[in-house]
């Protein structure tokens, strides 16, 4: 019998001694435990978007996982190793939208819940998966004030509107890109520019090479145009717009390039001569970031569902006068 006896305290001090070791490794049960899962961790962006989800998690007393996702299938690693840790749902910037269905259903199998963003899920059909929780830019919001800005610098220097082009590098199969374009050309129209001097181009991709090539085949197009502004739906699309135009011999005072991002626009900014890329529409990554590990957050332990869309519209716009303080402010 005491053999027995000693054997069972054995076997259930090793269960403690294993579930110690279990709490060591993975938490306390009583610690709530959160993803931020962003595509691309080397960028500033999502570097700040962590930073102010760590906040959050110092604030409201919970802890926050960051992890890289850069593909589908270190997407779906990540959930499985969230589960396994122990977490109650993630934040994630997807690397495709088009994994939005893959992503849920895996979530799902763990009841993990889920908020987006930056970029909105996209279901089998290509449709917004608007059932999930997305926090993310105020696409048409920031496209208008884009095309403001542009309006208002081109008026301060000037030009002859008779003689000036819009450049709008689109890409409409993406959601929010046609968006920002979209916005941008309508308070361009509002503003009073003429609707026919302004030139829409398809990009194959929304970098440097990819609307490079879209301005230099827009350009030949239009030889009498003598200034130019150009719309892009980030950063890069314009930067690839400007230049097209210093290939083609337009000097710095004919362009006004005006970006959004910010933190794409840095190196740009900080060059001693002026180009044709006057400046960015630096967004809010540290209210993405604090906002929507927030919203998770009070959805887990307070059951408080979060708002199906939120809309960040804070906005500055950045040059090269004052970019290194505002980017400073955000933590960039």
């Amino acid at each position: 019998m005491k053999l027995k006896k000693l054997l069972t305290i054995a076997a259930l001090s090793g269960v403690t001694i294993l579930s110690a070791s279990a709490n060591a490794f993975f938490g306390s049960d009583d610690e709530t435990r959160l993803g931020y899962l962003v595509k691309q961790p080397e960028e500033p962006w999502f570097q700040t978007e962590w930073s102010f989800a760590e906040k959050a998690g110092k604030d409201l007393g919970f802890e926050v996982v960051k992890m890289a996702v850069p593909d589908g299938e270190k997407t779906l690693n990540a959930i499985d190793t969230l589960a396994a840790q122990g977490a109650k749902g993630f934040v994630i910037c997807t690397p495709d939208p088009k994994l939005g269905p893959a992503i849920m259903a895996k979530a799902k199998s763990y009841d993990l819940k889920v908020v987006t963003v930056d970029d909105q899920f996209l279901n089998a059909k290509g449709e917004p998966m608007t059932e999930v929780p997305l926090v993310m830019m105020a696409a048409t919001a920031i496209g208008e004030r884009q095309g403001l800005e542009l309006y208002k610098e081109m008026q301060k220097r000037n030009w002859d509107v008779a003689t000036t082009g819009v450049m709008a590098i689109t890409a409409d199969e993406l959601d929010t890109a046609r968006r920002r374009v979209d916005g941008s050309i309508s308070a361009l129209k509002q503003a009073g520019f003429p609707a026919d001097q302004i030139y829409r181009i398809p990009t194959k991709a929304n970098d440097i090479p990819g609307a490079l090539d879209a301005a230099n085949s827009l350009l030949v197009q239009y030889p009498t145009v003598k200034q130019w502004l150009v719309v892009g739906m980030n950063d890069n699309t314009v930067l690839g717009g400007v230049r097209a135009t210093e290939g083609q011999g337009f000097d710095a005072n004919s362009v006004i390039g005006i970006g959004i991002n910010g933190v794409d626009a840095v190196n740009e900014l900080a060059k001693s001569q002026s180009t044709g890329f006057y400046g960015s529409l630096l967004p809010s990554p540290d209210v993405h970031g604090y906002k929507s590990i927030e919203s998770l957050y009070k959805w887990v332990k307070e059951d408080v569902e979060p708002e199906k869309f939120v809309e960040v519209t804070e906005v500055v716009l950045i040059t090269r006068d004052n970019f290194k303080d505002e980017l400073a402010k955000k933590g960039l």
